[in-house]
């Protein structure tokens, strides 16, 4: 696991958005993994930067979103289905049927769950996952105490997440959705690749929990440490609490400089 602190929110988002970027250009039919909440719009403004004045072709690549509330219609300006409509379809000219969403008023939600699991496994998974991280450190909607091999699934909300999403529901923690469906934990770790994106001193915990904690359910996000290959960006607030903090700062201050073989 890779940490890499910026002095400033702006600074971590314009990294791991140039991340999201080389990785599209590596691979044009990339397969990617999109996080909700606040914590992500950053990179997908950085993306859609570079689509519009860089010539970033996004035409071949396929989405799919890391969760999504039960209950809300997707014309709700708070769905994730309006909410990555707004910053990934529209604003990188997707067409509609590249960005794979949850349906939260499906008739039988399990049953969702398990289709939106399979459509993920025809793809082999996310070839890059964005994520973010609760105040409580849940990854998704996989709250503590989830199960570390858990798949795509109906979850019940936290009651610390729900009062921590209120704000995006006028502050009313009875407006906010109970349930939700979201991809596993399992399913995460599945994908090549995991950018998790933390700014804000209201994360500083759960990061530092995740990166140097011990592994376990109480902190669904601690299990990336078992990951192949995950990036941490955080901003220097959201990793105040980081004990070895010198030494990521000193990582991040030196990941340029990799001296090139001598020949």
């Amino acid at each position: 696991m890779d940490v890499i602190i910026s002095k400033t929110r702006t600074d971590a988002e314009k990294k791991a958005g140039a991340e999201v970027v080389d990785a599209i250009r590596r691979k044009p039919d990339l397969v990617l993994g999109l996080a909700t909440g606040s914590s992500p719009i950053g990179i997908y403004n950085y993306v859609a930067e570079h689509v519009r004045d860089h010539g970033l072709d996004v035409s071949k690549i396929t989405c799919f979103a890391l969760d999504e509330y039960i209950g809300l219609e997707p014309t709700h300006p708070e769905s994730y289905h309006s909410v990555l409509t707004k910053y990934v379809t529209e604003q990188w000219g997707l067409k509609p049927e590249q960005v794979f969403i949850p349906n939260g008023m499906a008739e039988d939600p399990r049953a969702e769950a398990e289709n939106y699991e399979a459509e993920m496994a025809k793809r082999g998974f996310a070839d890059l996952q964005i994520v973010g991280i609760g105040s409580n450190g849940h990854i998704g909607f996989n709250e503590p105490g989830s199960a570390l091999g858990s798949r795509t699934r109906v979850k019940t909300l936290h009651p610390q997440t729900r009062q921590d999403n209120s704000r995006f529901f006028d502050n009313d923690i009875d407006a906010v959705p109970v349930h939700c469906i979201t991809q596993g934990i399992g399913t995460v770790m599945d994908a090549d690749r995991v950018l998790m994106i933390a700014t804000g001193a209201a994360k500083a915990v759960a990061v530092a929990g995740m990166v140097e904690g011990p592994v376990a359910a109480m902190v669904p996000a601690s299990v990336l440490q078992f990951h192949r290959r995950c990036d941490v960006y955080v901003d220097a607030v959201a990793g105040a609490a980081l004990k070895a903090r010198d030494y990521y700062d000193f990582v991040s201050a030196n990941e340029d400089a990799i001296p090139k073989p001598r020949r």
